[in-house]
């Protein structure tokens, strides 16, 4: 799987073992930066991982930042885009298996790098399934639709 990674200078660290991790599970891994302890803001980098999963040169990606929260905002505001904060293994899974989340972000202040493996791990390990969950997807890219169409009669 091909599978972007980006982070804000906040996260700089774990961005760099967890990318490492994701090789070793025998995934291709792209960087989106950043590439040092220098401060970052965060939206560009979301944005970017972002705009290449709509464009199908990712399948996946993975935002840290110190929090989580910030990456998974930016990251929300490209359209068709579904990301998940995500601190916990359950809810890694559940981000891919219920709502076929296209990126999965974490904070670098909130977790450990061990966890955030696991994390990671977790959500590369599945695969959405559809189902009942299908029918509620396409409820919010219908409605994401709804507000393109309006926002562009404007």
């Amino acid at each position: 799987m091909k599978v972007g990674i980006g982070s804000d200078h906040n996260a700089f660290h774990m961005k760099e073992e967890v990318k490492s991790y994701i090789a070793s599970l025998g995934h291709e891994v792209i960087d989106y930066g950043c590439y040092s302890e220098d401060e970052v803001d965060y939206p560009g980098v979301a944005f970017q991982v972002a705009n290449d999963i709509t464009e199908a040169k990712l399948e996946r990606g993975i935002l840290f930042c110190g929090t989580g929260i910030g990456m998974s905002i930016a990251a929300n505001k490209v359209p068709g885009i579904r990301s998940a904060q995500c601190h916990d293994v359950y809810s890694a899974e559940r981000a891919q298996l219920s709502n076929n989340a296209q990126i999965i972000t974490a904070g670098a202040k909130v977790i450990g790098v061990e966890l955030a493996k696991k994390v990671v791990e977790s959500y590369l390990s599945v695969s959405f399934q559809g189902g009942n969950s299908a029918r509620k997807i396409n409820q919010i890219i219908d409605k994401e639709k709804q507000f393109l169409l309006n926002s562009s009669s404007c």
